[in-house]
């Protein structure tokens, strides 16, 4: 199902015009002095764009300069510069479409669309995307709310017709429901529409859809029903992405629309030669590609790869794409597909790319990275590394698949296939201080124990402080591996010698199990 994100920057004009004078306001310090931008109308100046502090001095947009003066004496009034406006409406959606979805554009003149279908599952969840965009644009000192439902109408029109100081969230299949209770003004109508339908009693989009169509078409036009169908999700409303023209960018157009997975994977490595070629020529390699697929009813779909490390090769490239096709619905068909290089970095070059009959020998560890990443996601493949620690749970490192070798090496005492997060509390039956646990009980479970080895002495690390139980660096660790009665084989240790009070509290846990 589609989900639409719609940010809405209700003093864009103004908050753009505050990051570029660079004045910010430290805490506890007086609020900033109202600002508005201006624009010529008839020999006298108007607002144009008020910001927070203005608005709330009742200072609004049509207002004369000279009236809003009267407001708010102190009013600093900048002329507005509308191409700049727009020109940073662009800058923030690539910015965007880099890191939440690769399908973004703007919506002049104070918003953005982020067509979010199938993205969520980057954060985890769409409630953790829609947290992050919201935290990250605070932070950049702007204004916001932000809305997502199934339509790009509705979503438009909760963004800026509920209040609310979080992002608002339209379940799926409720769109239609939450854009009845907004008012007309919500529909994205001409002033002059919205006024005349208030002048027929009509208050609430709920009274819109149930009334004739056509005596409200014969006097209001087609704009009415179109946006009103829009939000109800009857009528499609095409998002078309915004990207960098300098990027490496490829697209074929179709004389009978494509529907077939076949047909779009034939496409795909077309493209993925154009992009390939281009990529050589620049002495770059694909680090992220975005593929666009323009369908007949007007709505563009994504979806977005990444490689582990540059790469430019064609066949490894275009395998990454069709491997996501069944994520595509083509709807009637798909008219045209556009390939973008949205990341690329600096990639040597080599024999191979020149002779392309030659191929790679050896394994191609890279290839493996990619395919596995992009099935399973960027985060889930990962691999240990060894790091310098005394302590069991500090001395294994998560890296990136393809990250470089530390130099560190892995120590030669036996360590389990498989540790806990952190070591979970057991009760055992152990002769003092040095025997092997006879029984011991964990999570409600009583293992007997047939045979054990150890101890192992492990000592805390002087530099660290507040560990299990709050350990110090005169804390000891005594590891036993234990073997039950059923085969199973842990990793158990008592903090302590067993004779010492001072070296720990002689509780056990449980550390690990081995294969």
């Amino acid at each position: 199902m589609r989900r639409v994100v719609s940010l809405f920057l209700p003093h864009w004009s103004t908050d753009r015009l505050r990051r570029k004078m660079r004045k910010p306001q430290p805490d506890g310090s007086a609020p900033p002095r109202p600002l508005v931008t201006a624009i010529p109308d008839h020999g006298r100046r108007i607002v144009a764009a008020t910001c927070r502090e203005a608005q709330m001095l009742g200072i609004q947009t049509g207002m004369t300069i000279t009236k809003a003066r009267a407001f708010a004496p102190e009013l600093d009034v900048v002329d507005a510069e509308p191409e700049a406006d727009l020109d940073g409406l662009r800058r923030l959606a690539l910015w965007a479409g880099a890191r939440y979805s690769p399908v973004v554009a703007p919506d002049p003149p104070d918003g953005l669309w982020l067509d979010i279908t199938g993205c969520a599952a980057i954060f985890s969840s769409e409630r953790a995307l829609l947290k992050d965009l919201h935290r990250r644009v605070a932070a950049f000192g702007l204004s916001l709310q932000i809305a997502v439902a199934d339509t790009a109408g509705c979503a438009h029109a909760a963004a800026r017709h509920v209040p609310a100081g979080r992002p608002v969230t339209v379940e799926p299949g409720a769109h239609r429901k939450a854009i009845a209770l907004l008012p007309v003004s919500a529909l994205r109508l001409p002033s002059a529409d919205v006024e005349g339908l208030r002048k027929l009693g009509f208050e609430r989009i709920e009274q819109l859809i149930g009334s004739p169509r056509g005596p409200l078409a014969k006097r209001f036009g087609r704009e009415l029903h179109r946006r009103l169908d829009q939000a109800l999700g009857t009528l499609p409303e095409p998002i078309e992405p915004l990207f960098p023209e300098e990027l490496p960018q490829a697209r074929r157009g179709f004389m009978e629309p494509l529907a077939t997975a076949d047909a779009l994977a034939q496409v795909i490595g077309d493209l993925a030669h154009d992009i390939a070629g281009q990529l050589n020529r620049a002495g770059t390699g694909a680090r992220r590609l975005d593929c666009y697929f323009h369908r007949v009813d007007g709505q563009t779909q994504a979806i977005r790869v990444g490689t582990a490390s540059p790469s430019r090769d064609p066949r490894h490239l275009a395998k990454l794409l069709a491997a996501r096709i069944e994520s595509i619905d083509p709807g009637l068909g798909i008219e045209a597909m556009t390939l973008v290089a949205a990341l690329a970095e600096r990639q040597p070059g080599s024999q191979a790319d020149a002779l392309e009959n030659i191929g790679r020998r050896g394994p191609d560890l890279p290839a493996l990275v990619d395919t596995l990443a992009n099935r399973f996601g960027q985060r889930a493949l990962q691999r240990a590394a060894p790091r310098p620690s005394a302590m069991p749970e500090r001395s294994v490192a998560a890296l990136p698949a393809l990250a470089p070798e530390t130099g560190e090496s892995w120590s030669d005492w036996p360590r389990p296939s498989r540790m806990l997060a952190r070591p979970e509390p057991v009760d055992v039956v152990a002769l003092l201080p040095d025997d092997a646990p006879r029984l011991f009980i964990w999570r409600r479970k009583r293992y007997r124990v047939t045979q054990g080895d150890g101890p192992e002495r492990l000592q805390g690390e002087w530099w660290r402080e507040g560990g299990i139980e709050g350990e110090t660096h005169l804390t000891v660790r005594d590891y036993y591996q234990v073997e039950t009665e059923t085969g199973g084989r842990y990793w158990l240790f008592r903090l302590g010698d067993g004779v010492n009070p001072a070296t720990g509290s002689m509780r056990w846990f449980i550390h690990g199990a081995f294969a």
